[in-house]
């Protein structure tokens, strides 16, 4: 049984971080100590893993809960549903990717157009495009 700053220290994480995935019902604590101290077994230890991995290849926690869901009652789900969620996020992250490549694109515009000197800022190309009106 882990305390909660062994567990957290063994993650490289703070306690106030599992205390907040307690919070938000993805970890629990498996007991309390004598003393008051939340306790977790190995389960939970790799329970913590599970979240952290899916939080790492970009899942939010309102999936992660999703994910946890289905990996506890796995006979339950099918293959093609954990797939869904998995194309989904990507389908996410293509359109905000796209997003992230417009918004490179037009600051690369104005850093071109812009003499970038050392005289005042009185006529500069940037701020003279971000006051036009659309």
């Amino acid at each position: 049984m882990y305390k909660i700053g062994e567990l957290a220290q063994a993650y490289q994480l703070k306690a106030d971080t599992l205390r907040y995935y307690e919070k938000n019902g993805l970890l629990s604590p498996s007991g309390r100590s004598d003393s008051g101290y939340r306790l977790y077994s190995e389960d939970d230890a790799l329970k913590l893993r599970f979240i952290l991995k899916a939080k790492a290849v970009g899942f939010s926690l309102t999936e992660v809960q999703e994910l946890l869901t289905i990996d506890e009652n796995r006979a339950q789900w099918a293959c093609q549903d954990v797939k869904g969620l998995v194309e989904a996020k990507v389908a996410q992250l293509e359109i905000k990717m796209a997003e992230l490549t417009r918004f490179r694109d037009s600051l690369q515009e104005l850093a071109d157009a812009c003499c970038g000197g050392s005289e005042s800022a009185e006529h500069c190309s940037i701020l003279d495009a971000l006051e036009v009106q659309s």
